[in-house]
């Protein structure tokens, strides 16, 4: 049987090809980033904030102890350099295209969603009384007891903005992607009960929760904005990893779908009699804790044995 080795699926050989079959949905990716973008440019809902409302919203004006620009770092570069060490090692272009390209759609989906929220409810932050008064001195409606603000319209803006936490639902629908990526690729549930295996699948999600916490530390947000902005992203995450990767606990987890119909059509075309098939599964060497690379696809084991998949 001729040789399909992981090296043949390289960028250089595969990567036009891919980019090809999936240039709509690129397409669709940069839509999806020019909406949002226009979903921070318009203005949120005022929503009513009377003076026995105040109670709850003095807390104090603080700065982020996770800035915004080092919230796309967390949920969408950390994890490329992940894809992009499975991808020198390994040389599987579907992967590291679906990667890619599913983290983006995880994150951008996420942030869409977020932000049509923001600015249709208008919560205002905790720290709303002194975005709205930054001299103390308070000013209201004398009939309606709305508030008068009389602060910066840019900071104010931003007060209307809490619920849900975008740092939040950012960071758990880049590193919620991840954890589902890690617990493919360690075959995490293979039942043979490494549960070392399942720290390094929760690593992403720890980093994910302490991100959404500092928002409540830094009294930017309410922990109802921050509960439902990791729920969200973790939802969009779970969709948007599955749509390119099999479930963690399939025996084919390890790539993705579009990587094995490629070596199904190959087989097809009777082009396997030439190659021979080695996709990588990564299972534990007998009498070891260390991780192996050993070949139980299902799919392939059909190929193998002469039958159509």
């Amino acid at each position: 049987m001729a040789d399909i080795q992981l090296g043949c699926h390289t960028i250089r050989s595969h990567g036009p090809k891919v980019a090809r079959l999936h240039m709509y949905d690129w397409i669709i990716l940069l839509c999806l980033a020019v909406l949002d973008g226009l979903l921070n440019i318009i203005e949120p809902f005022h929503r009513f904030v009377g003076r026995d409302m105040m109670t709850d919203l003095r807390y104090p004006l603080k700065g982020n102890t996770i800035p915004f620009w080092a919230v796309p770092l967390i949920a969408i570069v950390l994890p490329w350099v992940v894809f992009a060490g499975i991808y020198f090692k390994k040389k599987n272009v579907y992967d590291l295209h679906h990667g890619i390209l599913g983290i983006l759609y995880s994150v951008l989906i996420t942030a869409v969603i977020t932000d049509a929220i923001k600015d249709g409810v208008g919560r205002p932050r905790p720290d709303f009384f002194w975005r709205c008064f930054p001299d103390g001195i308070p000013n209201y409606d004398n009939v309606t007891t709305d508030v008068i603000c009389h602060g910066e319209k840019s900071v104010i803006k931003e007060g209307h903005k809490s619920f849900p936490s975008g740092h939040s639902s950012w960071s758990f629908a880049g590193l919620g992607f991840l954890a589902w990526y890690l617990a493919g690729k360690l075959k995490a549930f293979d039942r043979k009960g490494h549960i070392a295996k399942l720290c390094l699948v929760f690593l992403p999600l720890l980093v994910a929760s302490l991100v959404a916490v500092s928002r409540v530390d830094d009294y930017w947000h309410h922990w109802q904005d921050v509960f439902a902005g990791g729920i969200l992203g973790l939802t969009v995450a779970s969709f948007c990893y599955l749509q390119f990767f099999p479930y963690p606990f399939d025996n084919d987890a390890i790539w993705p779908h579009a990587y094995f119909q490629q070596l199904a059509e190959t087989h097809s075309n009777g082009n396997a009699n030439s190659f021979e098939v080695r996709p990588a599964e990564l299972e534990d060497e007998e009498g070891h804790g260390g991780i192996a690379l050993r070949d139980t696809s299902p799919i392939l084991e059909s190929m193998e044995s002469g039958r159509r998949p």
